[in-house]
């Protein structure tokens, strides 16, 4: 009995000699109609991101309302410091002169855009995620090396396993095979 019917599948991963075979084998799986996918190489391939339709990641989102709360938060608690909780008159000045609240709130807004980045980051990859199924393929340990992989999970709605595989070995992969949880 095989590892992978003794343990649950999570998809099929085919690999191929070179990175314009991963992306055409990309395009043509999602022009299939398969979604959930994801391709794996020794560095980045834009064009293989945009064809697994990697559009919208909400981290940008993320920057803005960190950097859109750290700088509310920062100006308000010099507010609040300056008016309510501690206020001294110097000069005559009105307690809430905002002129002199602008260098730290704008320190505080680029600290929280880059916190909301990171853990915008973070939250959208799934890290930290120290195992993941993929690492139980055979030689998907040369993904960071010179290995190029395109992965078809089960969970897809496509997803049929003799029609996965035959769909995958018209592509001409170098090898395809199962990826066990």
């Amino acid at each position: 009995m095989s590892v992978t019917h003794e343990r649950e599948l999570y998809g099929l991963m085919a690999e191929f000699d070179n990175p314009t075979e991963l992306v055409r084998a990309t395009r043509l799986a999602y022009l299939a109609g398969y979604r959930a996918m994801d391709a794996y190489s020794p560095f980045p391939i834009e064009e293989a991101t945009e064809a697994l339709g990697v559009h919208d990641t909400h981290v940008p989102l993320a920057v803005l309302l960190g950097g859109c709360l750290g700088g509310t938060l920062a100006f308000l608690l010099q507010y609040w410091i300056s008016v309510d909780s501690f206020p001294i008159n110097v000069a005559g000045r009105p307690l809430d002169s905002w002129p002199s609240f602008i260098v730290v709130t704008f320190e505080m807004t680029v600290l929280g855009g880059a916190f909301g980045g990171f853990f915008g980051m973070l939250a959208r990859n799934g890290f930290p995620k120290p195992y993941h199924p993929v690492f139980n393929a055979r030689h998907f340990d040369r993904a960071s090396q010179d290995g190029f992989f395109l992965c078809i999970e089960c969970r897809d709605e496509l997803f049929h396993r003799e029609k996965t595989e035959t769909f995958l070995k018209s592509l001409n992969p170098v090898t395809v095979e199962e990826v066990a949880c």
